[in-house]
């Protein structure tokens, strides 16, 4: 086991985090499109509010008021039904209750002394947001953030609050014993300010340690058995409508793909919430409700509301909401035309922006985890074969990165030569 998981804790992950904004379930539609734009993730969590405003809760309590999360697909495809799209103003003030599927196991409320290999465990199994207590001071620390922390030097601490700050291994780690310790030694002006770590905060964590993950950073995602083959997909030739006739599981997305003449598929690009995070939700609804997952793929990177709105009038935000505005709109309009029983469009077609990100099953893990970060995506697929004749053979997301980070390093036989030359470059140093 590396030594990043055994010596690092949850805490080390809050530095720099905002205080946590609950959203409530009480909030319209509207709002949460808002929300889930200006989030740094592709969903928003939802709460229940406080039954007593002014009472102190503590975790039990807190964990109860949660949820679930709330993504971009769950809003597009509400919005895509009949009924929304017909009366779209009674459909933007519908209340978020009605829309968010409630799963209360995918958050977990941790003390920030808790190891950061226990807090995997818990996202292995399917948490996908810690609640992470924000303080300027508390037991458990790590030794790398025991005296900077959230950016500011902590003057006030002495030398026997540094040394009682460090983390002692050898000494059983339950979340029960630090979370004793942590809130005794939380000043009461930092109390129940919270921050939420999500999947993607664990992974650029770890991409800045991947020395000491070495040597599965180097290896292949086929050698860890990193490759998820178990995806959801639709084919290009169907109606998007389909998306929203499934739950698409872990990670949230649908592969929109076409079939070869020898039987198997090449992806043509997907249908996920890190594809419609940013979009004009309206118009993906309409679309998902009236097009073919091949149309509708060809739209959702480019200015959507442009290529499925062409000739009419961009409607602005009001109070930063979509304008809720009924639009006439055609597959004429919108510059698509029907779609064939036989979808037979080139793979050129759908390149460029709205190309989906794919890698290799040659591809290093840390080479994938990087392609997720810097394009703020959930997953990646995997493909073989030549770029102009590559098959879909499965999808990597953050789940299964978790995985193989935590799994037993292979042996030097897993890495390519080039590989092997950067680790041994890389524990010289």
């Amino acid at each position: 086991m590396a030594s990043v998981f055994l010596y690092h804790v949850v805490g080390d992950l809050t530095v720099g985090k905002p205080e946590l904004e609950e959203f409530y379930e009480t909030e319209t539609i509207g709002s949460a499109i808002r929300a889930i734009r200006e989030s740094t993730e592709c969903g928003i969590t939802v709460w229940k509010r406080k039954t007593h405003m002014g009472m102190a809760e503590n975790n039990d309590t807190r964990q109860q008021r949660f949820v679930g999360i709330l993504t971009s697909l769950d809003v597009v495809s509400f919005l895509a039904k009949p009924q929304c799209l017909e009366d779209q103003d009674k459909a933007m003030k519908t209340l978020v209750s009605d829309v968010v599927v409630p799963d209360n196991a995918l958050l977990k409320i941790v003390d920030p002394g808790i190891r950061l290999i226990d807090a995997l465990e818990m996202m292995k199994q399917g948490v996908r947001r810690l609640l992470v207590l924000k303080s300027t001071v508390w037991k458990g620390m790590s030794k790398r953030f025991s005296i900077l922390y959230n950016g500011k030097w902590l003057k006030n601490v002495d030398n026997s609050s540094c040394n009682n700050l460090s983390i002692n291994v050898s000494a059983p780690s339950s979340a029960a014993s630090s979370a004793s310790s942590s809130s005794s030694s939380t000043p009461p002006f930092m109390r129940n300010k919270f921050c939420c770590l999500s999947r993607e905060d664990i992974i650029r964590y770890l991409i800045g340690c991947l020395g000491a993950l070495a040597p599965l950073p180097l290896s292949s995602i086929s050698s860890l058995g990193a490759i998820n083959h178990n995806y959801s997909s639709i084919d290009a030739s169907l109606p998007a409508a389909k998306a929203t006739q499934k739950n698409p599981g872990d990670p949230s997305a649908f592969a929109i793909m076409e079939s070869t003449p020898d039987g198997r598929h090449r992806i043509l690009g997907e249908i996920s919430v890190s594809k419609l995070w940013k979009c004009d939700y309206i118009a993906a609804a309409w679309a998902l409700a009236n097009l073919s997952a091949g149309q509708f793929i060809m739209g959702i990177e480019d200015n959507v509301s442009s290529r499925w709105l062409a000739d009419f009038n961009n409607n602005s935000l009001d109070n930063g909401v979509e304008s809720t505005r009924p639009r006439k709109i055609s597959s004429m309009s919108s510059g698509y035309s029907p779609v064939s029983p036989t979808f037979g469009v080139g793979r050129g077609t759908y390149r460029g922006r709205s190309a989906p990100l794919t890698c290799k099953t040659t591809s290093s893990l840390a080479a994938v985890m990087a392609q997720m970060l810097s394009h703020r995506a959930t997953h990646v697929w995997v493909t073989e074969g030549e770029d102009d004749d590559d098959v879909l053979v499965g999808v990597v997301g953050y789940a299964d990165i978790l995985v193989a980070v935590t799994s037993k390093p292979p042996s030097l036989s897993a890495l390519t030569p080039r590989s092997i030359v950067e680790l041994r470059l890389e524990n010289h140093h």
